[in-house]
């Protein structure tokens, strides 16, 4: 059995929600014709992950059903894609039943590897070890942190792309604060474990968060990655990118942020490049190949840091141009490669990085964002949830 649709949007996440409310709110006449496949039963704001693992929000919040976020008038196929057909138009789901489209837009997220690391698997959730990177561990988070008596608290970033780059510095910040708040910093060594060569991308802020680390003697050991975990033994084995050497540290939490990449079904297709990634135009988000195919958010491979700011500035982009092939028009939108970072650094302050494909500071603000400020975090913790909810997967922004 086929179905058939004018768009198909695969992925129910930010982004194929966010553009499936803006396209039917440009063309009402889309009611019916447009279908999201995606095979999760529940939708998730996942910026406040960080703030769950801190102890400061519930994953509850984070939360809503995917019945309740779905635009009206949209079809949603509870299936995930196992073949794209782009010659012919059409894909293959689980179940074997396929659907064809006239107009594809491929935004599935990204693919968590917890495999990739020895030993995540079998201790993530237990023996100290977390992730903020997954509803159900970021709660073990919160445990390990508020029952956390000394040692060494280890907080690692993989030698791979990851969704929102700065949150695995994120909950060391609020990982150091607590302890300070509750008088056992002392006892506390702080490390971060990062195979990135520098802390951030971007000189304007790279410049303040070298400063924070160094007043809150932060331990950071750059190109190092995370290899392997005993978790009987509480070892965390990390790789010296550099020269190739191993080193072993014990810890009482470590907080691992695990590889990632794109999915398997993405990089077994024709959609993708050398990577794995859709390939796509980074100013126009159109398929290099398929003029009716567009790709954005983290599936992508438009050069810019995987976050959610980033798909509020595509989504636009995507939806208008996909509204002028339709109507065989030159495509004159494009995305400027506009990310935003928002850093929290303490349990009332953040700074928040916003920046371009070229790594220059976009700031929205009329102030210095490279300055921690209290106003920050509460946008971080209040407003930009609310914006997100009841704005951008409205279709609104």
């Amino acid at each position: 059995m086929t179905q058939h649709y004018k768009v198909v949007i695969i992925g129910g996440g930010t982004a194929g929600i966010t553009v499936a409310a803006q396209l039917l709110r440009q063309d009402k006449s889309l009611r019916g014709q447009i279908a999201i496949v995606d095979p999760a039963t529940n939708h998730y704001y996942q910026p406040l992950w960080t703030l769950v693992g801190a102890g400061v929000s519930t994953l509850e919040s984070t939360r809503k059903s995917m019945k309740q976020v779905l635009p009206k008038g949209v079809r949603w196929i509870k299936q995930a894609v196992q073949k794209f057909n782009p010659e012919e138009n059409n894909l293959q789901l689980d179940n074997e039943e396929q659907v064809s489209y006239d107009y594809l837009v491929v935004c599935p997220g990204i693919q968590v590897n917890w495999s990739d690391i020895k030993g995540l698997k079998e201790n993530i959730g237990k023996n100290g070890v977390c992730s903020n990177y997954a509803p159900e561990y970021a709660g073990e988070t919160w445990k390990q942190l508020s029952q956390f008596k000394g040692g060494n608290a280890i907080f690692t970033n993989p030698n791979t792309t990851v969704k929102c780059g700065g949150a695995p510095m994120k909950i060391m910040f609020l990982a150091d604060d607590y302890f300070r708040k509750h008088n056992m910093r002392n006892q506390a060594n702080v490390i971060f474990e990062t195979a990135k060569p520098g802390i951030f991308d971007v000189p304007k802020y790279k410049k303040t968060l070298e400063r924070i680390i160094d007043e809150r003697n932060i331990v950071v050991d750059y190109r190092h990655n995370l290899i392997e975990i005993n978790g009987e033994q509480r070892k965390a084995t990390f790789e010296n990118l550099e020269t190739g050497e191993t080193k072993t540290l014990d810890y009482e939490m470590l907080h691992v942020t695990p590889p990632m990449g794109p999915l398997d079904v993405i990089k077994e297709s024709d959609l993708a490049d050398k990577v794995g990634w859709v390939d796509i135009d980074p100013t126009t988000m159109q398929h290099k190949k398929y003029n009716n195919v567009f790709s954005l958010g983290d599936a992508s491979n438009a050069p810019t840091s995987k976050t959610g700011a980033a798909i509020r500035k595509q989504a636009p982009v995507v939806v208008k141009n996909l509204l002028q092939v339709m109507n065989n028009e030159m495509l004159t939108h494009h995305y400027d490669g506009y990310t935003s970072c928002p850093i929290v650094t303490s349990y009332n302050t953040m700074m928040l990085a916003e920046f371009d494909y070229n790594k220059k500071p976009r700031e929205t603000m009329p102030f210095n964002q490279a300055k921690e400020r209290r106003s920050m975090y509460i946008l971080k913790k209040d407003i930009l949830p609310r914006i997100y909810w009841y704005g951008m997967l409205k279709g609104l922004m």
